[in-house]
């Protein structure tokens, strides 16, 4: 229990947007922050819970803060910061896919949406325990550097194909066109 008591000081003590407005409600209401981080996680679980529109809020927390992160992160001059955004987006991006053929059968399992806002956190934790950080380099980059040849050549198939389809659109539209304005 201390480690995890340890962990939420360091946290805490980090300078960042959820710490400030923490720091703020501490110096207007007097209770210390720490009361009130626990606190406004104890209210997000159990809204997580038992709380409609469940799904929308970690949606949101799955993405607000990391959108909000990724572009301090682009105008940044430190470019690791980018890998680090640029990782959890390859992942938020592939469990949204493989969310989207399951979350039918998911969404009943209770506890579904805590699990769910507990991997996204898990996903854009700072520091050595990232589960993005860990996902992709364990499982994205090596079925990703086995398979990108493939995938590159059926993209380039289809690019290919999209792009002559297209042109026989656009074609097939000037004749029309053109064959509609003889006629008048």
């Amino acid at each position: 229990m201390d480690g995890l008591r340890q962990r939420l000081e360091r946290l805490l003590e980090q300078r960042n947007v959820v710490t400030e407005a923490l720091g703020a409600l501490e110096a207007r209401t007097g209770v210390d922050k720490r009361y009130l981080a626990t606190g406004a996680a104890t209210l997000l679980g159990l809204y997580l819970l038992f709380g409609y529109g469940a799904s929308l809020l970690c949606n949101l927390i799955g993405f607000v803060y990391p959108a909000y992160a990724s572009v301090k992160a682009i105008e940044s001059p430190n470019k690791d910061d980018d890998t680090v955004w640029l990782t959890y987006w390859v992942v938020y991006g592939l469990f949204g896919l493989a969310e989207f053929f399951s979350d039918l059968l998911l969404s009943w399992f209770p506890f579904y949406y805590v699990g769910k806002c507990g991997f996204l956190l898990f996903c854009m934790a700072p520091g050595p325990w990232n589960g993005a950080h860990l996902l992709y380099h364990r499982v994205i980059r090596p079925l990703f550097l086995k398979h990108h040849e493939a995938v590159d050549s059926i993209v380039s198939d289809l690019s290919r194909r999209a792009l002559d389809a297209a042109a026989g659109v656009t074609r097939d539209a000037k004749a029309t066109v053109s064959q509609f304005q003889k006629d008048k």
